[in-house]
């Protein structure tokens, strides 16, 4: 397994590439990343719905070592992401982050949640910061 530094290191310059490429190649990829998904949490979001959402969050917390919360309302399911691990490993990187590396959350996610019968308000605070917010809806 590659370790997540490099990982995240990779993703980034993959990312720099699609972009780069222009024509929907990056939005195309966040929806082939999305499709993947859908065989580790789709049937969960489905059956349990928000409750299953935060039940993957909270063990993705965990396994990323991830500084967020994940608060589940009756008509809701909010996650305050106070440091990304993710972004923040981006950024402690000599070929710098790509200018819009957060994308890559709300470019899956989404078409994940609405097939699902979701929706989310993706509210990235600051792209030189590591922290966001993600609500989700019913549809």
């Amino acid at each position: 397994m590659i370790p997540s530094d490099q990982f995240v290191r990779f993703y980034n310059e993959v990312f720099k590439f699609l972009d780069a490429k222009g024509g929907g190649a990056l939005e195309a990829y966040y929806r082939t990343v999305s499709a993947q998904q859908e065989r580790h949490c789709l049937a969960l979001f489905k059956a349990d719905g928000l409750a299953g959402m935060k039940a993957y969050w909270d063990r993705i917390a965990v396994e990323e070592n991830c500084d967020m919360t994940c608060t589940l309302h009756a008509d809701r399911l909010e996650i305050v992401m106070r440091r990304c691990p993710s972004l923040s490993k981006a950024m402690d990187n000599d070929a710098g982050a790509f200018e819009r590396y957060c994308d890559h959350c709300p470019g899956w996610i989404r078409p994940l949640l609405a097939k699902a019968g979701y929706r989310c308000d993706y509210d990235i605070v600051d792209r030189a910061l590591p922290q966001c917010r993600l609500t989700i809806f019913p549809a």
